[in-house]
């Protein structure tokens, strides 16, 4: 049974503030704990049912700080899925170094003013499908380590590295490091024609406002998806994630 103290905590996860407080956050499911065990990931409390507990061999519980049996019902109160799964995790915030732009190992993603969970878990879920390792957003984009977007990416916040930063500043170091910086525009040059190198930013704007005038004049190469619709009815844009994933797609078309 799990204690009242317990229940109050995670529920309070569900909050950015609660989770910058604890240095913890939720995750919820099966598969996903199970792959944040599976790679050596330090669980502090799993609440389980005993089924998905009594599968769980010593390897795993290593890495397990505290394991409260529950029954559905307790999961149904912690959860903040409508059916939750069968286990649920509070796991540690990691520490992240400090971001050198001059050092980015192949691209890196921008995300400006970020509001939709769903599209960072979806954009960080591409960025892990096509081997990009960094992820950087603004401050006032939405926390990564919000349960929809941990639902959204699937496991792949495992393989990439997101920061939060002044955009401004990341972008003008990245300038001045000789980094070109990459960014969507109705009257840029086709993405399968343009120019590509290994390494860069690439920035993707606000879901509804695109990128600001503020960052873009940092952009040193406009790029444009180019459509190829039957009909000029109902399709007059691409969402941020499918954008994203078409841009990091072609990057990782073209790397040697």
């Amino acid at each position: 049974m799990i204690g009242r103290n317990t229940i109050k905590l995670i529920k309070s996860l569900q909050k950015k503030k609660a989770r910058e407080e604890e240095g913890l956050y939720a995750i919820e499911g099966d598969k996903l704990v199970r792959e944040y065990l599976a790679a050596g990931k330090r669980i502090s409390l799993l609440a389980a049912k005993p089924e998905f507990i009594a599968s769980l061999g010593q390897a795993e519980r290593a890495f397990i700080g505290e394991i409260t049996p529950v029954s559905y019902e307790e999961l149904k109160r912690i959860s903040s899925l409508t059916t939750p799964h069968n286990a649920l995790a509070v796991v540690p915030i990691p520490d992240r170094p400090p971001l050198a732009t001059d050092k980015l190992q192949g691209p890196g993603i921008a995300l400006e003013s970020m509001q939709d969970p769903g599209n960072l878990g979806t954009i960080i879920r591409a960025a892990a499908w096509f081997g990009i390792r960094t992820i950087i957003c603004s401050a006032n984009s939405v926390d990564v380590y919000n349960p929809k977007v941990i639902q959204a990416s699937m496991g792949a916040i495992l393989n990439v590295e997101v920061h939060y930063a002044e955009l401004e500043l990341i972008l003008q170091d990245a300038v001045k490091a000789g980094l070109p910086v990459y960014g969507t525009f109705l009257e840029g040059e086709a993405i399968y024609e343009a120019e590509l190198e290994e390494k860069g930013i690439i920035l993707f704007g606000n879901e509804s406002k695109g990128i600001s005038g503020n960052l873009a004049p940092f952009v040193s190469k406009k790029l444009f998806i180019p459509g190829f619709p039957v009909s000029k009815y109902g399709v007059e844009s691409l969402n941020v994630g499918m954008a994203a994933s078409i841009v990091l797609s072609e990057f990782a078309r073209r790397r040697k």
